[in-house]
């Protein structure tokens, strides 16, 4: 299974490793992340079965969730889901709570749009964001993304932020 690195001025976005676990569980264990992921807290066990899954994602699909090392640390995750029943490929991230407020989220996505428009040849992507997860909406407008309805995905409902091939310019 190849998956890519990218890099950005202060980011590496690489597969999960196994030495991810602890800081990704810890992720998923932390209210003020769950709560805009459906808000169930994940037990470790449930928090490496995700990792399984992503890396899975890579092997069926080509494409998947990368993990976010910021200065040689775990700061998060960003990159393509695309679950059996999810209806096409969404850009999403979740960055840990210590990291929030310095932008990246921004800077990861903007790297994945540039590199899934580049590499897999796609003309768009969505994400799937909770009608109250204002930081995730600046994220997307930041990106260029525009808001197109809304969908219900395993019980939440969300608006969906489409980011156009042709919206690249606008990425900061």
């Amino acid at each position: 299974m190849d998956i890519p690195t990218l890099t950005t001025n202060r980011l590496v976005l690489r597969g999960f490793r196994a030495g991810d676990w602890h800081a990704y569980a810890a992720m998923n264990a932390d209210p003020a992340v769950r709560t805009w992921l459906g808000g169930a807290l994940l037990s470790g066990e449930q928090a490496w079965a995700q990792m399984e899954a992503f890396l899975g994602q890579w092997a069926l699909r080509g494409y998947g969730i990368f993990a976010v090392d910021f200065e040689g640390t775990f700061a998060g995750r960003v990159g393509l889901l695309h679950f059996a029943d999810w209806p096409e490929a969404e850009l999403a991230w979740t960055i840990a709570s210590p990291f929030w407020g310095r932008g990246l989220a921004t800077e990861a996505a903007a790297e994945v749009l540039r590199w899934a428009f580049a590499t897999l040849g796609r003309e768009r992507l969505v994400s799937y964001i909770r009608r109250d997860n204002v930081r995730s909406q600046r994220v997307a407008a930041k990106l260029g993304g525009v808001r197109d309805g809304e969908i219900t995905l395993r019980g939440l409902v969300a608006d969906v932020w489409v980011h156009p091939a042709s919206g690249r310019g606008v990425i900061v």
